[in-house]
């Protein structure tokens, strides 16, 4: 659950970073800089499991395994 919450939080935040109205290359160019930046955070691009939209920034999440764990 905490990682379905993460890849939603995080999709919001690459979409509201990524939007500055500044025209982009081309989708490829888009995709392939989100994956560059999630694997920089130690993660992985996954689909967003929802319709596309064309948008790189909210078809795709950035998908964080193995953060911080219990200690007890």
């Amino acid at each position: 659950m905490r990682a379905l919450i993460l890849a939603v939080v995080s999709a919001t935040a690459l979409s509201a970073c990524a939007s500055t109205g500044q025209p982009v290359g081309g989708l490829g160019d888009t995709t392939a800089e989100l994956a560059a930046q999630c694997r920089e955070r130690g993660g992985i691009l996954v689909p967003s499991g929802r319709p596309p939209t064309g948008r790189p920034q909210t078809d795709n999440a950035c998908q964080i395994n193995g953060g911080a764990s219990r200690i007890r």
